[in-house]
């Protein structure tokens, strides 16, 4: 009988650890909430009816039909016993582990502030994708049967809360179908009535970028139209708007952005955690306490060789898995483990079409290029044949004629 190798969570991190382990001897279990890997990075364009929601999402046990040593469990872990190394499922299971690797992702924080979550959805499921484009959807058809162009200003206006990546992905993309995509198919609605606020904190865009890229950003926001408050920290977020210092902005349309902590799991450890909530860890990834258990992806702080934490993006997470999957094969004794090291392959940020800014490696380039790097990049990185190729159709399909496939409106209700 092999060891037991439990892995929460079926993001990045997760898939990468069970897919070095496909030829051993371990017993591998993927415990997750959801049955699907779902690929974050493209979520904003479900959102923004560029994508069907399968065109980034594969089942789990999909990924593994052919790796007969994973077991996929949908459920949600509520307990990890750390002495008798097991950890407790919502619905009563308990499962026990040799190896536990905890890569639950991150949730968008609030900042105690829970009562604007039902207003402000983020980014982080499929439902949330959803939801955030049936607001936009009906928002656009509310809009065309009002006469009054200053009663249907609310619903053509849109508000992204965080100048990270998403937000500014987020934003170009509403410019682009405020502004362009959509617009034709409606009678009564001008493109120029839109106005689209992205709303940051910060005295700046992309702050994880070097400059001129932030700069870069911030100038092809705004002549996408794209209205960019900076200095402006959101003070309330109501049914009806945003109010920041010295100005309300009356929308129902509100998409947040700012700001992650990690998964509530990693406070149950009962180990140091920094101000976001993830574990602090040692060089090898495990937690104080135990050299079996591992946290990767978003709810770990690792830092780089400068001493700042590394981000939450795919490819740390991706080499975080590959280093512990070869750890846990290699049954590694914790005195002889080499610390995890982060190789930056470069960051890269879309705004809108064929505009975006990366940074590969120190060399820092916009526009056209770095859209199309980007584009073969996420491309790469999508699981699954049929997954690339539908979403390189629909890319081609939308860049050729401008038009957004997946403008479905699926809610029961519409009152």
């Amino acid at each position: 009988m092999g060891k037991n190798v439990i892995i929460v969570g079926g993001g990045f991190a997760g898939i990468s650890v069970a897919k070095k382990l496909a030829k051993s001897n371990f017993n591998i279990t993927i415990v997750d909430k959801t049955n699907h890997h779902l690929f974050q990075p493209l979520l904003y364009q479900v959102a923004t009816a560029a994508l069907s929601p399968g065109d980034i999402a594969i089942p789990i046990r999909a990924i593994f039909s052919k790796q007969k040593n994973v077991q996929v469990v949908l459920g949600e872990v509520t307990q990890i016993d750390k002495e008798a190394n097991r950890i407790h499922l919502r619905n009563g299971a308990s499962l026990p582990f040799h190896y536990l690797v905890l890569a639950p992702g991150a949730q968008y924080n609030y900042f105690g502030n829970e009562v604007w979550k039902s207003h402000a959805p983020g980014l982080k499921s499929l439902s949330d994708a959803l939801e955030i484009r049936e607001r936009i959807l009906l928002s656009l058809e509310k809009a065309e049967q009002i006469i009054d162009p200053e009663k249907r200003k609310p619903y053509l206006t849109y508000a992204v809360i965080g100048g990270g990546p998403t937000g500014v992905e987020m934003a170009g993309s509403i410019a682009e179908i405020a502004k362009r995509s959509m617009m034709r198919d409606f009678r009564n609605i001008k493109p120029e009535e839109t106005k689209i606020y992205l709303i940051e904190a910060a005295e700046g865009i992309l702050n994880g970028f070097d400059q001129p890229l932030p700069e870069k950003g911030l100038e092809t926001l705004r002549n996408m139209g794209v209205e960019v408050l900076l200095n402006s920290p959101v003070q309330e977020i109501k049914e009806d708007g945003v109010q920041v210092e010295g100005k309300f902005i009356e929308t129902p349309n509100i998409i947040w952005g700012a700001g992650v902590k990690a998964s509530p799991i990693i406070q149950g450890l009962g180990i140091e955690t920094d101000r976001m909530g993830r574990a602090m860890v040692k060089g090898d990834l495990s937690i104080a306490g135990s050299d079996r258990i591992f946290v990767a992806g978003d709810a770990a702080h690792v830092k780089d060789e400068t001493g700042n934490p590394l981000p939450g993006l795919a490819p740390v997470a991706l080499q975080q898995g590959k280093y512990l999957g070869n750890l846990i094969k290699n049954n590694d004794s914790a005195s002889t483990r080499k610390p995890f090291r982060y190789v930056d392959k470069g960051t890269m940020a879309t705004i809108g079409r064929a505009k975006a800014v990366a940074d590969i490696r120190g060399v820092k380039f916009s526009g056209f290029f770095a859209w199309l790097m980007w584009g073969l990049i996420h491309i790469f990185f999508l699981i699954g044949f049929r997954n690339r190729f539908r979403v390189f159709a629909e890319w081609t399909w939308h860049y050729i004629t401008f038009k957004r496939g997946v403008r479905l409106i699926a809610k029961k209700d519409n009152d």
